[in-house]
C-alpha cells in the first residue's frame, strides 16, 4: 500500500533529518516531517500521483511534481529548496547515470534543426517574460560582482567589460559572439572599444530585438546581428567570444565546436569562452536528478561537461588555454537576485506564461542558484589562442585583466 510506504518514509524523515515541515494529503491526513510548533514549509499533496515521487525523492520527482500540480508548497523560496536537497540525500538514490542506449542518443540528438528548436524553446518564450528579473539590457547569464556590493545592472556591464578586457579587443577588430542573446555584448564592444561585431543567436526573439537595438542606437555600420548556426558562419575574426552556449553544444561535440572557433579565429586572434560546467568530474549529470529536471523541462538536450573536459576538448580542438577563471560565487549571486526578482515579479509572469511554465521558472531559478552556492555546478572564463603560438604572444601576468584604464 503506498500510503503505508509513504508513512514510513515520513518516519524516516522525522528520526534521520528532523525537518520543520508539515505534509497534507489530499485526503486530510497530516504528517510531521519534524519536532516544532509551527511548520516553516507545508506540502499539500493534491494527488496520489505525487506520494512515489516523494517516497523514493530526487530534484526530478520534486520537481515534476510540483509543476504538474500534483503538490503545492507553502513558505519561503529558500527554505523550500533547501529541503528538497535534504529530501533527494535522505532517498535511496542509487545511479544517476544513463544507460548506453541513452548516452548514444545524445550524440545523435545535436543536430542543426533539434538544436535550434531547442533554443527556441528555452528562449522565446517572449522578451518581456525575460524583462521581468534580468537586467535593463537584458544579460542573461553570471554577472561580474567585482567587489561584491554591485546591483545587478552594474555587476552585468562589469562583466561585458571584464570579458573585453579579457580579449584585449581594439578599435577595428572583428569580434564574433557565438550566442549573442539580446545583443549586449556586441554593442557593449562597438560603443566602448570600436570594434566591428557579429553576433549569431538561433532565437528569433533575439534576433528581433538585438536588431532593433542596433538600428535605434545607430550601430548598423559596426554590428552585425544574424540569425544563424555558428557551424554556419564563415570568415575571420581577431576575437570570439561565447558566453552561455557551449552547454548547449552536447559533450560529444566539443572537440568539433572548438575545431570551429579555431577555424573562424585569425593566427593572433584570442577567443574567450564562458560557461556552465559540472563539478563532479566522475559523473555526466548533476547531483540528484536536478539534470534531468531541466533537461525536460527548461534546457532540452542540454548537456554539461567537467571543466576537465572541456579543456581536453579545447586543446583537441587547436586552442591552447591561456587563463582559466572560476566564477561559481558570481553566478550564485546572479541567479538569486533573478530569483529574487522573479518572486517579486510574480503576479506580472502570471499574466504571461501559464501556471506550469510559471512553476518551472520559479525552481529553477532557485534550484540553480542554491546548486552554484553548494558546488553542483559551475562557471568558468577560459580564455584561449590559436595552439601552437609562440610565446612572446602570452601576457607576461595576468594584470591587465584587473588594472585596465
Amino acid at each position: 500500500m503506498i500510503k503505508k510506504r509513504f508513512s514510513e518514509f515520513a518516519d524516516k524523515v522525522r528520526r534521520q533529518a528532523n525537518l520543520p515541515a508539515r505534509i497534507k494529503l489530499w485526503s486530510g491526513e497530516i504528517f510531521d516531517l519534524g519536532e516544532f510548533s509551527i511548520p516553516k514549509i507545508v506540502i499539500s499533496v493534491t494527488s496520489p500521483l505525487a506520494l512515489p515521487g516523494l517516497i523514493t525523492p530526487t530534484l526530478d520527482t520534486l520537481g515534476t511534481a510540483y509543476v504538474n500540480g500534483h503538490l503545492d508548497v507553502e513558505g519561503q523560496l529558500t527554505d523550500i529548496i533547501d529541503m528538497s536537497y535534504l529530501l533527494t540525500r535522505l532517498g535511496d538514490m542509487t545511479s544517476t547515470g544513463k544507460s548506453v542506449l541513452e548516452k548514444a542518443a545524445q550524440r545523435l540528438m545535436h543536430t542543426r534543426a533539434s538544436d535550434k528548436q531547442a533554443i527556441q524553446y528555452h528562449y522565446d518564450v517572449s522578451n518581456a517574460f525575460y524583462q521581468q528579473f534580468l537586467d535593463k539590457n537584458l544579460v542573461y547569464s553570471c554577472a561580474y560582482f567585482e567587489n561584491g556590493d554591485e546591483d545587478l545592472a552594474t555587476a552585468q556591464i562589469k562583466k561585458l567589460d571584464h570579458i573585453l578586457t579579457k580579449i584585449r579587443i581594439r578599435p577595428g577588430q572583428r569580434l564574433l559572439d557565438i550566442g549573442c542573446g539580446w545583443g549586449a555584448l556586441v554593442i557593449r564592444a562597438a560603443q566602448q572599444h570600436g570594434a566591428h561585431c557579429t553576433g549569431v543567436t538561433l532565437s528569433q526573439n533575439q534576433y528581433e530585438f538585438a536588431t532593433e537595438q542596433v538600428k535605434r542606437l545607430g550601430l548598423e555600420d559596426q554590428v552585425t546581428i544574424a540569425l544563424c548556426d555558428y557551424r554556419d558562419v564563415t570568415g575571420q575574426f581577431d576575437r570570439i567570444t561565447s558566453v552561455g552556449m557551449f552547454e548547449h553544444v552536447g559533450r560529444a561535440n566539443l572537440v568539433s565546436y572548438f575545431s570551429k572557433i579555431s577555424d573562424l579565429l585569425t593566427f593572433d586572434g584570442l577567443c574567450l569562452n564562458h560557461g556552465i560546467t559540472l563539478s563532479d568530474a566522475d559523473h555526466t549529470e548533476t547531483k540528484h536528478g536536478g539534470g534531468r529536471f531541466i533537461d525536460q523541462f527548461v534546457f532540452p538536450d542540454g548537456e554539461l561537461p567537467h571543466i576537465g573536459q572541456a579543456l581536453k576538448a579545447m586543446q583537441q580542438g587547436g586552442l591552447e588555454s591561456l587563463d582559466v577563471e572560476n566564477l561559481r560565487r558570481h553566478y550564485a549571486k546572479t541567479l538569486a537576485i533573478w530569483s529574487r526578482n522573479y518572486e517579486k515579479n510574480s503576479a506580472s509572469i502570471r499574466q504571461m506564461v501559464d501556471e506550469q511554465r510559471h512553476r518551472i521558472w520559479r525552481v529553477y531559478l532557485a534550484g540553480c542558484a542554491y546548486a552554484f552556492d553548494q558546488d553542483d555546478v559551475s562557471l568558468y572564463q577560459v580564455l584561449c589562442q590559436k595552439s601552437g603560438q609562440p610565446s612572446r604572444q602570452i601576457e607576461w601576468s595576468r594584470r591587465y585583466m584587473y588594472c585596465a584604464a
